[in-house]
């Protein structure tokens, strides 16, 4: 996920991957109370649950690596495209298991250490929650069955654009060894396009009470320049977008999430303040130096996809809470 955010601080606060650990179970749900989230396939406890090499796997069956605020609401658009399947969540720990399980998410330590394979698997884990997260990823892609499709939730960041410039999903990246951060992606995407998986670049994900725009709420001063271009798209969308993309069984493919209407830091808190929507009231960003962004545009993905996104844009999405 790409917010133009430079402190290490910044980067955990808004990386996509988002997982159960950092939001709890109680702002992830977002209004998803249908019968459809309770579990009806296994019965599991809080504690580990660990998997048996003889559990039957159905051909729409999903595992998701990594159940958080996006994982979720992947699992509950997939429950409701394939009526009766089963989901399976790997977590870092048990901590949410009893959460996961009351909507349908069956949940475990060691599926990628099981002898099961799947025939759809989506990574979604942050790299900040592993101590060997391609070592992870890696685990993850040999759970996959190959019959249906692999796909890893990647980020924005890597595009090699400072300038506010133009970029979609075929612009160049920045070279290994100019980020840290930007390096264990690419070699994450390297490991899941040689499986054969597919890649799916997020750029800032959002939702009311989440995402770049909160963070900025509650600094109320923020030491960034205002005119850094930024790009957003609504978890809801990227769900529906990666479920969109699950269900075409691409192979090998790089993909780009965002809602096609950029904005300068400015805006997006202009809007914010214009909404009144908010209680808190944010003063203003003071950087003056710092890098510009990029203006990301996913127009390939959504022709090749079949998809649009519910919330246009972030004005779009205000308009509607």
């Amino acid at each position: 996920m790409e917010l133009g955010i430079r402190s290490p601080v910044h980067a955990t606060l808004f990386h996509h991957f988002s997982n159960s650990l950092l939001f709890p179970a109680r702002l992830t749900l977002l209004n998803t109370t249908s019968s459809s989230f309770m579990a009806t396939h296994l019965h599991v406890s809080s504690e580990e649950f660990d998997p048996s090499p003889s559990l039957a796997i159905g051909q729409h069956d999903l595992l998701i690596v990594g159940p958080g605020i996006l994982g979720r609401l992947v699992a509950h658009n997939w429950r409701q495209e394939y009526s009766g399947c089963q989901v399976f969540g790997q977590t870092a720990t048990t901590n949410h298991h009893r959460e996961l399980t009351e909507i349908g998410i069956n949940p475990s330590l060691k599926w990628t250490k099981a002898s099961l394979k799947f025939p759809y698997v989506i990574f979604c884990a942050p790299p900040y929650q592993s101590s060997d997260y391609l070592g992870d990823l890696r685990l993850a892609a040999s759970c996959w069955n190959g019959e249906g499709a692999l796909l890893f939730t990647s980020s924005s960041a890597p595009y090699d654009c400072n300038d506010n410039g133009l970029c979609h999903e075929d612009s160049p990246v920045v070279p290994t060894g100019r980020s840290p951060r930007t390096d264990v992606l690419l070699k994450a995407e390297k490991i899941v396009l040689e499986f054969g998986g597919s890649v799916l670049r997020l750029s800032g994900l959002y939702k009311v009470d989440k995402g770049a725009h909160a963070y900025w709420l509650e600094k109320g001063i923020v030491e960034s320049r205002p005119d850094h271009i930024l790009n957003l798209i609504h978890y809801e969308d990227a769900a529906s977008l990666s479920v969109a993309i699950l269900k075409k069984q691409f192979r090998g493919r790089i993909f780009l999430g965002c809602d096609n209407h950029p904005l300068s830091r400015q805006e997006v808190m202009d809007l914010v303040y214009k909404s009144g929507k908010f209680s808190k009231k944010f003063e203003k960003f003071t950087g003056t130096d710092d890098p510009l962004g990029k203006r990301l545009n996913n127009s390939r993905t959504r022709q090749e996809v079949g998809w649009e996104p519910k919330y246009s844009s972030f004005a779009h999405f205000l308009e509607t809470i």
